[in-house]
């Protein structure tokens, strides 16, 4: 199914358009997951901790990709909305390059400082082995992890979601079939796993790259150049852009290691495995939003550049409709299912089950409210607005939740560490709800 950016968007046509995206990041949030399942059940306990205790850190060198990607595609998409698309190929081309850069750089030296970061994340001697092993083998896939973030925004501005999900699902299947065979099959571990997730990692960001530079007929309306001259105004201009992306990624990944310490210092391993598979099913329920925001971020740009204000005014309303309703229906099937998806990962452990349904019961109900925090970022990013974009991000991903989750426990116990993230997220709800109306009111007048 091929898209075009420009024209009216009614509800049909969003959903047609968006789900290529969702599917694309549902599969790349596969790889933790997938690595987690395999380690759980077939290396231990002890290994499915030091996974999730070191995924926090990865996953912020990641999203470097997803910081490039978010803002420079709202920018090549606004460009080409403006009528050049020679010039969108070039700042598409730098990004791209940048990115590749900036994995191979960033790999080198968390491979060679991945003791220090385990202990930083709070890692026991009897974990420090495994969490080294996983860190320093992620690395290897690290760089095409990075492309791979960045280019899930450039398939849509390309007008090639379809390939995205394409890419997500082999990626997928590749990192699937390896982890059976080298984590169930040989025995490796989360070594097994992580390679696993590498190879998978360098496929999903290589390829594309690959696709992109060829010229022929059918590969998208962007393209790869074979030579450009970096100018650094418009690399700054897309991370700058992209920068709420950064932040609510680094400050989810901030938050997700102070959730560790807290619940290693008041349950131990049992805490930090709880918290991974609350954090495997939360990745999915944030992959449908996260998709939904990579996609029309740039449809968004592209009228916002084409000064089309009507369609800009219906896009925002019929979005906020669309995640409303798919908040709901996830958070149902949340409660629904708290105890099989526990069992999923943890059925060897009673009371880590419970501990685990408990915890999921809880903390997924925040699904209810925070897509529309979510929207609201990436709608400033597609506005080009990337500084209020990036103060929704960081006050919800940082600074409420992370005073949540230390404040809470010391005043309702345990369970106030899993009730932070409801906590945080209607705060967050309420500044929105201002940034908008202060900086965006045009969206909230009736359309003429």
């Amino acid at each position: 199914m091929d898209i075009t950016l420009s024209g009216h968007y009614g509800y049909r046509r969003i959903l047609r358009s968006v789900l290529p995206s969702i599917g694309m990041v549902l599969v790349t949030s596969v790889y933790s997951i997938v690595d987690g399942f395999f380690v759980s059940n077939f290396a231990g306990k002890s290994g499915f901790a030091a996974v999730n205790l070191m995924m926090p850190a990865i996953m912020l060198l990641g999203s470097l990709g997803l910081m490039v990607g978010s803002g420079g595609g709202a920018l090549v998409a606004k460009v080409k909305g403006e009528g050049y698309p020679e010039k969108a190929n070039r700042i598409f081309t730098m990004l791209v390059h940048f990115c590749l850069q900036v994995g191979i750089v960033m790999g080198l030296l968390f491979a060679l400082f991945a003791p220090t970061v385990a202990r930083w994340l709070g890692a026991d001697a009897g974990m420090m082995h495994e969490c080294v092993v996983y860190g320093r083998l992620c690395m290897i896939g690290l760089p095409g992890f990075v492309l791979q973030m960045a280019f899930q925004s450039f398939y849509m501005a390309a007008e090639r979601p379809q390939l995205g999900t394409l890419m997500s699902v082999v990626s997928g299947v590749i990192n699937i079939l390896l982890d059976a065979l080298l984590v169930w099959g040989f025995r490796w571990g989360v070594a097994g796993a992580a390679v696993a997730t590498s190879v998978a990692q360098l496929v999903g960001g290589l390829y594309p790259m690959l696709y992109f530079s060829s010229r022929r007929p059918g590969r998208g309306s962007l393209a790869l150049m074979p030579k450009v001259r970096v100018l650094w105004p418009y690399i700054g201009k897309a991370c700058s852009n992209g920068l709420s992306e950064y932040v609510g990624n680094i400050a989810m990944n901030i938050v997700g290691i102070c959730y560790n310490l807290q619940l290693m210092r008041f349950l131990g391993q049992d805490g930090v495995a709880a918290y991974g598979v609350v954090m495997y099913i939360a990745f999915v329920y944030a992959a449908i939003f996260i998709g939904y925001n990579i996609a029309i971020t740039p449809i968004i740009g592209y009228h916002y550049g084409a000064r089309n204000l009507t369609e800009q005014r219906s896009l925002f309303r019929k979005s906020l409709l669309i995640i409303l309703l798919t908040g709901l229906a996830m958070t149902l099937a949340a409660e629904v299912l708290s105890g099989p998806m526990s069992r999923l990962f943890v059925g060897y452990d009673a009371a880590l089950t419970a501990l685990t349904a408990k915890a999921i019961r809880i903390y997924m109900l925040c699904f209810l409210i925070c897509g529309i925090s979510m929207f609201v970022s990436a709608l400033f990013t597609a506005l080009q607005n990337g500084v209020v974009s990036a103060v929704a991000s960081f006050a919800r991903s940082l600074v409420f939740e992370l005073v949540c989750v230390w404040l809470l426990p010391a005043l309702v116990g345990i369970d106030g560490i899993w009730w932070a993230v409801n906590v945080a997220e209607v705060l967050t709800l309420v500044l929105c709800i201002f940034l908008v109306r202060r900086y965006a009111g045009q969206l909230l007048s009736p359309s003429r």
